[in-house]
């Protein structure tokens, strides 16, 4: 009897645990996340494909500041995608859950021409990963990619890069996305699982991003000294 009531209790005290855990989670962590590097403004502003989700339970706007003019920054967003230019992000995390991503570095010229429609996949051919197509592209401004139906306003998901140039070596890379749940438990699992791995992931890509073009920018400098 001693240690069936000290295995209730434990349990109890686990369950509670869990409770706190959760409700820190939601109602610090998530808010925190969710507008990470954002302005006010940013995070509440309209961007473009906002309309292209209704009723979005999911969403999320990031920002990050540049020390590269938004061309030097474009070249990487547009060539985003498996089997293109990657996502800047955490390869081998990747790789683990079967994407084989590639993240590229110097840009690849081949991956610079996008038109709406065209497909960028989260995964390989031939897997149940999630593919996108380009719904806006408005070149050294934005670039907005979404799950099918963005045509009529019902998408599922959308995931849109906004580039503003505060000076001419100065930009802001803004990330939004948004998704519509169907049920209560995907609902739950989109806030308390695939949340928290999305931020991981897409603010390893923001620094990626930032990184890359910084350096890119800095070696144009360069050789145009010599």
């Amino acid at each position: 009897m001693g240690t069936k009531r000290l295995l209730r209790a434990s349990g109890r005290a686990l369950g509670l645990v869990g409770v706190a855990l959760t409700g820190v989670y939601l109602l610090a962590l998530r808010p925190w996340h969710r507008r990470w590097g954002t302005t006010d403004t940013e995070a509440t502003g309209a961007l473009p494909g906002d309309d292209f989700v209704e009723d979005a339970d999911v969403e999320s706007t990031r920002a990050i500041t540049i020390a590269a003019p938004s061309r030097a920054v474009w070249p990487w967003l547009v060539q985003l995608g498996q089997g293109r230019g990657g996502f800047y992000s955490y390869e081998r995390l990747e790789s683990f859950f079967g994407l084989q991503t590639h993240d590229a570095d110097p840009t690849q010229p081949s991956h610079h021409h996008l038109r709406v429609g065209d497909a960028i996949r989260l995964g390989p051919l031939g897997t149940n990963a999630l593919t996108f197509r380009v719904a806006v592209i408005d070149p050294g401004r934005s670039l907005v990619l979404s799950a099918p139906g963005w045509e009529t306003g019902a998408s599922p998901a959308t995931w849109t890069f906004a580039l503003h140039e505060l000076s001419p070596g100065s930009t802001r890379l803004v990330v939004r996305f948004r998704g519509r749940s169907t049920t209560l438990r995907e609902r739950l699992v989109n806030r308390l699982v695939v949340e928290p791995v999305q931020f991981a992931m897409e603010r390893k890509m923001l620094k990626g991003i930032r990184k890359r073009a910084e350096r890119a920018r800095a070696s144009a400098t360069e050789g145009r000294r010599r």
